[in-house]
This record gives C-alpha cells, structure tokens and sequence, in this order.
C-alpha cells in the first residue's frame, strides 16, 4: 500500500513539475507538443519494445486480457444503450463509447504501470487490443457515417499499422515470440531513448492542465457525465467483479486489471473527434473529466486492493 501511494506521489510531483513549466512558459507555446510527439513517435515505441521483447508473453495471453477487453466492451455497450435511448446520432455514440472504455494506457497507463504497478509491460495487452482491435472498428465506423465520400476501408484498418507505439509492441512480442536476443549495441540506445518515455509524458500533461477549463457545461452536460463515470466507476468495478468471481485473480493480477481499467480516458480520443469534426466538445470535456475523476478512483482502489 505505501508503495502504492508513494508511487502516485512521485506522478503528482512531476505533473506539478510540468504544471510549473506550462505557467512559466518555460517550453514556449509549442512545449506541450514537442514533449507529446517525443514520447508518442520516439521514446514510448522504444519504451515497448525494449520491455517486451524480454517479457514473458504468457503475461500478454492471460486471462487478464480478457478482463481487461470484457470491461471494455462493457462500458462502451452501456454509453451505446443510454445513446440509443436518447437518440444521440451515430458519431456521438461511437466518441462517448469510446471516451467510456478506451483507456489512456499510453500517456498515463505507462507511468503508472512503472511507478505503481512495477511493470511496464503490463499495459502492453490493453495497448494492443486497443490499437489493433478497438481502434480500426471505431474509425471505420466513424467513417461510414459521416457524410461525404468516405475514405478507403484499407487505410482505416490499417492504422495500427502507422502508430508508433503499436509497432513498438508488436515488434517486441515478435523478439519475445522468436526467443531472440537483441544485440547489446542496438538494446542500450533504444532503453536510453525509452527513459526518456515517462517524465515527458507527465511533463506534457502537467503543461496540458494549464488554462483549462471546468468541464461538463452546457447542452453536452449529460453524455459527458455518463462517459466520464462509465469510465472511471462501471469499467473498474467491472473488471474487479469479472477478475475476482469470474477468473478468480486476486493480489497483484487483481490489482493490476482494476487499476488499467480505471485509467482516464485516453487524449488521443479528442484527435480522432477533431479528424471527422464530430462531438470534438464531448471528447475533450470527456477526456478532462475522467482524468480527474480518475485520481480518488485510482486512490481508492489502491487502498482497497493494493
């Protein structure tokens, strides 16, 4: 528990260390985006592969996963059926599911999993079945209802495909698979580069907090609510009621699905949102919403659990 705790401390103090950083303008205006497209493109593909290519990869084909990808498909139906109900039109019901379960295991999920959790490569599951599964079938969607000629169906199952971290992943669970060992020489560059991963993640987000507003105003007021609380209560307490009575994990396998799946939703939802120029205020509004909602969740859960 106190391990725990200490390990959201030193996450709270360098996100206040980018806080600080963002007020100061010390990075000038651009400062958050280099920092996030230095750990997305570089830092963070070179942060996976490097973990997973010495991992065991029963870890990566565990019952976890399925608890992990059960809550996800839980969550989202939930925000789809309140959505159905109240007639929200097809692009905002695929944002607010997608803002419900799509955690934020890159730019959070990975510092936490180094600090609290211990293990970085235990976001690798939820990281790949999000980009190679969740990800295509959410803008394909996006895609087919949104008006105009749509773009190629190959190109959008194909995005896993373009994203640097999923190829990270992947290309550590093919050494792992292969039972290869990566040459020194080539190994060291690439966990030097990956270390620089987890502070610029929380420095970019520290920044991001700056001048942000409340969230949940105004006519969007209710999905935002129910995708934010979906996201932070229902998919966590899901994931601990499939993990404990279904699989019987407990201890730290029970701990480490709970805590994934209480992480925000991810920023990158707001991106997919700001491409099709759809529901974009219930994507970001959503995101900051989760994410600090998530902070008593996380808390709370590494009390009872931890």
């Amino acid at each position: 528990m106190q391990g725990v705790l200490t390990g959201f401390m030193v996450i709270a103090v360098v996100v206040g260390v980018g806080y600080v950083i963002g007020r100061r303008a010390y990075l000038g205006s651009d400062g958050r985006y280099v920092l996030t497209r230095l750990a997305f493109s570089v830092a963070t593909p070179c942060l996976l592969f490097t973990t997973l290519a010495g991992a065991d990869l029963r870890i990566l084909l565990s019952e976890r996963l399925v608890v992990t990808a059960l809550s996800t498909v839980a969550a989202a139906a939930l925000f789809t059926a309140v959505g159905l109900l109240r007639r929200w039109e097809a692009g905002q019901l695929t944002i607010g599911a997608l803002c419900s379960s799509y955690v934020n295991a890159g730019n959070l999920g990975i510092p936490i999993a180094v600090y609290v959790l211990g293990d970085a490569s235990l976001v690798a599951p939820v990281l790949l079945f999000q980009q190679i599964i969740v990800t295509p079938l959410a803008l394909t969607l996006l895609d087919l209802t949104r008006p105009g000629e749509p773009q190629s169906l190959l190109r959008r199952l194909t995005t896993p495909l373009r994203n640097p971290m999923a190829l990270g992943s992947l290309a550590g669970v093919t050494v792992a698979a292969g039972g290869w060992a990566v040459p020194r020489p080539v190994l060291e560059p690439l966990t030097l580069i990956g270390n620089m991963s987890v502070p610029a993640v929380l420095l970019a987000f520290g920044i991001s907090l700056c001048g942000s507003g409340l969230p949940a105003r105004g006519d969007h007021r209710p999905a935002i609510v129910l995708s934010a609380v979906l996201k932070t209560v229902v998919q966590p307490v899901t994931a601990w009621a499939l993990g404990a009575a279904v699989f019987h994990l407990h201890g730290a396998d029970l701990l480490d699905v709970v805590v994934i799946a209480a992480l925000p939703a991810a920023q990158n939802l707001y991106t997919y949102a700001s491409q099709y120029r759809v529901a974009e205020r219930l994507a970001r509004e959503s995101v900051l919403l989760s994410t600090l909602l998530s902070v008593p969740a996380l808390v709370a859960i590494a009390a009872l659990l931890g």
